[in-house]
């Protein structure tokens, strides 16, 4: 059965959040990344790809790349834009496009169920993207990419989101240039949280990798090079029951 835990994330303040919000490091390349960026300090974009600070010509793969990174996410916390929650939780996110919309589950998954093929794969990864996502997480020591996994519907987890979702503002939402409204809520309640821990205990048999092979295996990768680091043992993912789910012309 898949094993899930909340975490403690390090998140934007809500006046910052659509500004720090970015698309993922590897939908763009360097010079698309440095024009996103172009006049905003708080992107993500600055930790994710952190190139588009250092001259055009830099190695994207370079130490000095990775300690940019380090350093821009360093800064981002000391000037309070973001700031980790106190105590671990669970985040319910909704994406809505279209007049459509998908909600998901923001958790940390088991290391131990990639290894045990609890999570699905199906596809393989290259050497160099690996390595360049594990020098990525060594330097900054944090995880900034998130796995997207799916899961067999779960009526449980369903009535959950919808009973947050009815009785709890969303802490963040906001609709990026693209057009999709994301919104989140934090899920602190001790009991909520121990119910969908032991929901996906009992009734997960297996998650499967919609999106993320490289940031999956990377992170598995980091955990058996630091085995005396609980947080290393989990990675961080979004799980949205195959309700949830749409494919859509590619």
């Amino acid at each position: 059965m898949a094993t899930i835990k909340p975490f403690r994330a390090l998140r934007p303040h809500n006046q910052y959040a659509a500004q720090v919000a970015s698309r993922p490091y590897d939908v763009l390349n360097s010079e698309e990344a440095r024009k996103e960026a172009e006049g905003n300090l708080l992107s993500f974009l600055h930790v994710t790809k952190a190139e588009i600070d250092l001259p055009s010509d830099v190695d994207i793969h370079s130490d000095a790349v990775y300690q940019k990174a380090a350093e821009n996410l360093q800064n981002l916390i000391e000037r309070k834009v973001l700031f980790q929650d106190e105590a671990p939780c669970y985040y319910i996110y909704e994406l809505a496009w279209k007049g459509r919309t998908q909600t998901g589950l923001v958790c940390v998954s088991s290391v131990e169920d990639y290894f045990n093929d609890v999570i699905k794969k199906h596809e393989f990864t290259r050497p160099e993207k690996e390595k360049d996502r594990i020098d990525h997480m060594r330097t900054i020591r944090a995880q900034t990419g998130n796995v997207f996994l799916a899961c067999k519907d779960l009526d449980d987890l369903d009535a959950i989101f919808g009973q947050v979702k009815d009785q709890h503002n969303a802490t963040y939402t906001f609709t990026a240039g693209d057009g999709v409204t994301h919104a989140i809520w934090v899920v602190d309640d001790l009991a909520t949280i121990d119910i969908i821990t032991n929901l996906f205990a009992e009734k997960v048999p297996a998650t499967y990798i919609a999106d993320g092979h490289h940031r999956a295996a990377s992170a598995a990768k980091v955990s058996k090079d630091l085995p005396d680091s609980e947080d290393a043992t989990y990675f961080l993912t979004t799980i949205f029951p195959a309700n949830q789910l749409a494919i859509l012309d590619y």
